[in-house]
């Protein structure tokens, strides 16, 4: 069997979206041709790690401009897709899916390929690639709404979704009825591409996160608010180091660095001592999260940030303590113990090896 993945925007590699395509995609690899089509957005380029993916082959797709597509746009309108997600809908996307031979299963990656395909999908067999439960996002209530109403139908007409976590499993359950056929595919990354380091004894932490993405924005407030006061208490030389696009402003402390998106993110985790995930709320498992443990350095994520990542066991692979303070002193704890923190490194990278790397997912999709 040959795969067909349909996007609508450029594959990269910068966004949380764009790693969680490629990791599917690279697992996909591993058992035969994958083709993907995508849709000029976003970045005039693919990322050229695609290259590098044996089995891979990448078309790309001109978005039409004019009646045709303020036609489709209508069109999706009409079916109840979201504003936003139907101004993506492009008939390119629609004439891929409807051009794929038989034997090749085609995988509409996220949900504006979806909306775009979904009238296809009533007739042949599709999977849908889901990214995250979008009913159960960040979104006002008239919003969430409509959002649902769209999901239900994508989930209760593609003949597999896959879903990122075993949480999004039972949330897309609960909203389309358990007719509906789901695959745990979790977020993955390459650890054969990523070196571990060691910490570097600088008394530095890192946080990587899109910081246009309210959780993260949120995360790093936490951080400047109520970690980091009680960190410096005790060891004031203490660095957190932000990288990520979209921060308002400048830090509220100068110890708090923010160089903004940086292209070798291997030096700035062989930069660090401690890598934190503050997240207080957002759902999927958090690829951020995989990759440091990936890179092998010590973690310290809040106890929601820790629940998913469903594999992982807080206090083996990370430290995931309840309260600002609690996480301050685990930061503190891990600084002052170099032995400990060496250890929880190697158990992290470990289980990012055995559960969230792409032979780890070619494994299940097998």
């Amino acid at each position: 069997m040959s795969d067909l993945v349909v996007t609508s925007i450029t594959p990269r590699l910068g966004s949380g979206t764009g790693l969680r395509t490629y990791g599917v995609v690279a697992a996909l690899a591993r058992h035969g041709p994958v083709e993907v089509a995508y849709v000029v957005w976003g970045a005039p380029e693919p990322a050229p790690e695609y290259g590098w993916l044996p089995n891979v082959t990448l078309r790309e797709l001109r978005a039409s401009r004019g009646p045709r597509r303020a036609v489709e746009y209508a069109l999706a309108r009409a079916r109840g897709v979201p504003r936003d997600l139907a101004r993506g809908v492009s008939p390119a996307l629609t004439d891929a899916a409807s051009e794929a031979r038989s034997g090749v299963r085609v995988i509409a990656d996220g949900p504006v390929a979806a909306a775009a395909v979904v009238p296809l999908a009533r007739r042949h067999k599709m999977v849908y690639l889901a990214h995250n439960l979008e009913s159960s996002g960040f979104r006002r209530e008239s919003e969430r709404a409509g959002l649902a109403r769209f999901e239900h139908e994508v989930l209760a007409t593609f003949s597999e979704s896959w879903m990122a976590t075993r949480a999004d499993e039972r949330g897309a359950i609960a909203l389309a009825g358990e007719k509906i056929a789901t695959r745990y595919v979790p977020n993955v990354v390459d650890t054969d591409r990523i070196a571990p380091v060691v910490p570097a004894g600088a008394d530095r932490l890192l946080f990587v996160g899109d910081l246009t993405y309210e959780p993260n924005l949120e995360a790093l407030g936490f951080m400047a608010d109520e970690v980091l006061p009680a960190v410096w208490e005790r060891r004031p030389a203490v660095r957190l180091t932000v990288v990520g696009r979209g921060l308002p402003g400048s830090p509220p402390d100068p110890r708090i660095e923010a160089p903004g998106f940086v292209e070798d993110l291997g030096a700035a985790y062989a930069a660090a001592d401690v890598v934190v995930v503050p997240l207080q709320r957002g759902g999927g498992s958090p690829l951020k999260f995989i990759e440091a443990l990936a890179y092998g350095l010590p973690v310290v994520a809040t106890a929601h940030a820790a629940r998913l990542i469903e594999d992982g066991v807080p206090g083996r692979d990370f430290l995931a303590p309840d309260t600002g303070a609690e996480f301050a002193a685990a930061i503190l704890a891990l600084l002052g113990d170099p032995e400990r923190s060496g250890a929880l490194g190697a158990a992290g990278r470990e289980l990012a090896v055995a559960r969230y790397s792409v032979d780890a997912l070619a494994s299940l999709l097998g």
